[in-house]
């Protein structure tokens, strides 16, 4: 009997995916913690409540750090980088997101049969990957992400926290949020015959996610065309070839440089090839595709991309001794103490410092650090990490989405008019008509408000 990624191949190429099979022949994941004893921390966890409650493994401690005393820890010493997952509608972001955590050893046996059943009573067998990040009810029933799925992964180089974001047009605002918190974007393209095409034209979230993206920051960008073990591709070079011959002069529009902010890799998500493991690896007959030969051993794999070839972004200041701070908030609320949630955008936190929460001006304290969902205590952190911070002398209603943690001695500006340069893309299917008074709504890191055009001062022709 195949394995349940054979079993998968076979549905690709025009088979039924069997979940039974799957469950029979499935590989027991190793267990988290004797991954990090023996692959030295190099696999997952995920960091949503929500996950933990599925039977995901989520680790008990974390034994990268180094005791500072008897409680606290250091972070692990490995850049944190947020990669949010955009693109069109079924294009396969969630699928890949999961089998990212699948092969990083995340995912037991008994939580992958348990999807799988889940997966057929809903007549979707093939997207038991994708229930890993799709968690609510409305996602699996529908198959569409809605909210911004998180998970965390990490490289020999690097961690990650996995944002993915939903896809359909209904749920830009969602997509939003996720991208303004993300550093890395990885841009999901199905090479499916004319689900490219779908998604591509005037009306499709591939552009309008692209563009959004870029808009809020994500200035490296993978482009992982997807599917290419569909039947209507076959891993044809001439199919890969002509997707990014088609999107590299309109993500240069978005401002994009082709050269060095731009890595195109194909990909399998159902399948996991040139996830981890590369799809012309003859060693490894699980992955191996003697179709996708032109794609040579020296061409890399999307974890290759992740860990060597990207960036660390910039988060330095300046001056790193001026004490500045930039805690852009997602969320606070009560639990044992009020905690903020966040995402340190600038400078580094130490327990027992004192902070200004703007713009309501609100002091508080640092009383405690966790990273991501850990449940660890950590000494400090520094930027790119996301945090919950528990605080004392403060309210929970003194906190709120959008709110920005600082330093006392260097607080963020706070303003009630500005002037702002507007760009009308060519994504819209009606373009508004732009004059004194039109309302629209800003987003601006995790703030979200509407706002008023009070006067139009000039206007400018991109061609001069």
């Amino acid at each position: 009997m195949n394995s349940w990624e054979d079993t998968l191949r076979g549905s690709s190429s025009g088979g039924d995916v069997k979940a039974e099979e799957i469950s029979q022949k499935l590989e027991t994941s190793l267990n988290l913690q004797n991954d990090v004893d023996s692959e030295n921390n190099k696999n997952s966890t995920l960091s949503n409540n929500e996950f933990q409650a599925s039977g995901i493994a989520q680790p008990t401690n974390n034994t990268s750090g180094k005791s500072i005393n008897a409680s606290l820890l250091e972070p692990d010493p490995r850049p944190h980088m947020n990669i949010v997952f955009i693109g069109h509608v079924d294009a396969g972001k969630s699928t890949t997101c999961g089998n990212i955590l699948y092969t990083c050893g995340l995912v037991d046996q008994r939580t992958m049969e348990k999807y799988e059943r889940e997966a057929k009573e809903k007549n979707r067998e093939s997207w038991f990957l994708a229930f890993i990040m799709d968690t609510n009810e409305e996602e699996r029933s529908k198959g569409k992400t809605v909210e911004v799925g998180r998970a965390a992964f990490n490289l020999k180089n690097r961690r990650f926290t996995i944002l993915d974001a939903p896809g359909h047009k209904s749920f830009v605002p969602n997509m939003i949020s996720g991208a303004s918190q993300a550093d890395i974007g990885v841009l999901i393209i199905s090479a499916r015959k004319g689900e490219f095409e779908t998604g591509f034209e005037r009306g499709g979230q591939t552009r309008e996610h692209a563009m959004l993206a870029k808009t809020l920051g994500v200035n490296q960008l993978i482009v992982a065309i997807n599917k290419m073990d569909d039947p209507t591709c076959m891993w044809d070079q001439n199919r890969y070839n002509e997707i990014e011959k088609k999107l590299t002069p309109y993500l240069k529009t978005c401002g994009y440089n082709p050269a060095k902010d731009i890595f195109f890799v194909p990909i399998s998500g159902q399948l996991g090839q040139n996830l981890k493991y590369h799809v012309s690896d003859q060693s490894n007959p699980k992955y191996f595709d003697h179709r996708a030969s032109w794609y040579s051993m020296e061409k890399p794999t999307l974890f290759d991309i992740l860990d060597k070839y990207l960036s660390v972004p910039d988060r330095s200041s300046g001056n790193e001794d001026n004490g500045i701070i930039r805690i852009p908030l997602l969320d606070g609320y009560r639990d044992n103490g009020v905690i903020a949630m966040g995402k340190i955008e600038l400078g580094t936190i130490r327990c027992g410092d004192n902070l200004v929460v703007m713009p309501n001006r609100a002091k508080a304290k640092i009383q405690s650090i966790c990273l991501g969902e850990e449940m660890d205590e950590y000494a400090w952190s520094g930027p790119g990490e996301n945090v919950r911070i528990k605080l004392l002398n403060i309210d929970e209603d003194s906190l709120s989405k959008g709110f920005v943690l600082c330093s006392q001695s260097d607080l963020c500006p706070v303003v009630k008019k500005f002037k702002a340069q507007l760009l009308l893309v060519e994504l819209l299917e009606q373009r508004p008509l732009i004059t004194s008074g039109y309302e629209c709504i800003i987003h601006c890191n995790t703030s979200c408000e509407e706002v008023c055009i009070e006067e139009l001062l000039e206007g400018v022709e991109l061609s001069t």
